[in-house]
């Protein structure tokens, strides 16, 4: 029997803390919700040293003590190189299979490193969390040692997973979660490929008839029309021209230096606030905008209470990890409200940033006690009517870049052939 400190939150989302005597993280974890309690943290003292250190594994770790798995979590955390996502979320599916199967953390862990052999980041990060787990370290623990890999979100998760005895259900949610997060960023971001292709185009064409066509036009224009003046709009293509190629460098500091003020001014707070409430409020990109934050706020509440973190922490974590300032102020208005002992509607509904749908399902979640498995439902409607907004708003840009290409392109056109009309005037007469 060995006594475990625990953080835990009750019903109203009050936050108790104290310590409490299990054989075991899991049968601890029971034990506090069976006094009505939802564990955040439930940890070994240290002094206990890492005999009792299961972090999530099947049996104990083999010696080392709890003070050396946290200071290999620490090197390691300094040293690793960041996994990528997409690596993330396959080794979480793989990591989840294993544990199911009956194989020990430790193992499981091992298992992975050997078949990362073709990618050294991958490889470093599970051996050393092979190596902190085997140390006494909490699986929680070591995933938190390596923040550019392990977002909070997916330490909280685990660590849940620990407190509850649910490791591999946990990790399967998570698995789940990164997969569908990935697959509409990937939608968000085929959005905006073909714009972003299209003016590459444009600018290439646009440089192309500036710095090699325009001069030569202009050289005939001073030659054929000596002393008459021409077209205004020639005026200014030809003037446009010989900024191009006599100041190209210049133009090119000055493009330079208007994208880092532009980035820098939006790190800032209030340039962060403007352009998240121009990417909510300006059509049509408001449109794909809403409902990714919709989905993503649903989506990863949903999996975060599911797995048994508890709400006032799923809501800070939801809101750290929500992209948008003004959707973070909002969450921030239904953790407070929660945390008072409301619930979480009416701050929604007065936010106003998510759908009325959103805000009616998650009421009916509430009065239902099922507002997990309903945020979880809301989550996929929004994911599909991101695939539908992408659709749409790929559909609308296609015709205005096109558009926008023949103005640029047929603006230069028609700006050198005015001038040729008034000397095919002049030769004809």
């Amino acid at each position: 029997m060995a006594r475990f400190q625990y953080v835990a939150v009750d019903s109203g989302g009050k936050e108790h803390k104290g310590q409490i005597d299990a054989e075991n993280q899991q049968e601890a974890g029971a034990k506090l919700k069976q006094m009505g309690l939802f564990p955040t943290s439930v940890v070994a003292p240290r002094a206990a040293g890492g005999g009792k250190g299961p972090g999530g594994a099947r049996k104990p770790g083999a010696g080392g003590g709890k003070a050396a798995g946290g200071l290999s979590g620490f090197g390691a955390g300094l040293t690793a190189p960041k996994i990528r996502r997409k690596d993330l979320t396959t080794t979480t599916r793989q990591l989840a299979t294993l544990l199911e199967a009956g194989l020990p953390l430790v193992r499981a862990l091992r298992t992975l490193e050997r078949q990362a052999k073709d990618n050294p980041s991958l490889r470093k990060v599970l051996g050393n969390l092979a190596d902190s787990v085997e140390g006494g370290t909490t699986f929680s623990e070591a995933l938190a040692s390596h923040p550019g890999s392990f977002n909070r979100l997916y330490v909280n998760m685990v660590r849940a997973g620990e407190a509850s005895g649910a490791m591999e259900t946990v990790l399967k949610r998570l698995a789940e979660f990164m997969e569908k997060a990935q697959r509409v960023a990937g939608k968000v971001k085929s959005a905006m490929v073909y714009p972003m292709l299209v003016l590459t185009i444009a600018g290439v064409i646009t440089a192309g008839l500036m710095i090699f066509i325009v001069p030569k036009f202009s050289k005939m224009f001073e030659e054929m029309l000596p002393g008459e003046s021409l077209p205004g709009l020639t005026q200014f293509v030809i003037g446009a021209s010989n900024a191009m190629k006599n100041h190209a460098i210049m133009v090119a500091i000055i493009m330079a230096v208007a994208v880092v003020i532009f980035r820098l001014i939006k790190m800032t707070k209030p340039g962060t606030y403007v352009w998240d409430l121009i990417m909510l409020k300006v059509p049509p990109i408001s449109a794909l905008t809403v409902r990714a934050s919709a989905a993503r706020f649903c989506r990863t509440l949903g999996t975060l209470m599911q797995s048994g973190v508890a709400v006032l922490q799923a809501l800070q974590i939801v809101r750290d990890t929500s992209g948008n300032e003004i959707v973070a102020r909002a969450i921030q208005s239904v953790h407070d409200a929660v945390k008072e002992g409301e619930g979480m509607t009416r701050p929604l509904d007065k936010a106003a940033v998510f759908p009325g749908m959103v805000v009616a399902m998650i009421e009916v979640g509430e009065e239902t006690g099922a507002l997990p498995e309903m945020l979880n439902r809301v989550a996929d409607v929004y994911e599909e009517e991101v695939d539908r907004a992408v659709e749409a708003l790929t559909s609308m840009l296609e015709p205005i870049m096109i558009c926008f290409l023949a103005v640029i392109v047929g603006g230069i056109v028609i700006a050198l052939f005015m001038p040729l009309i008034k000397l095919i005037d002049k030769l004809g007469g």
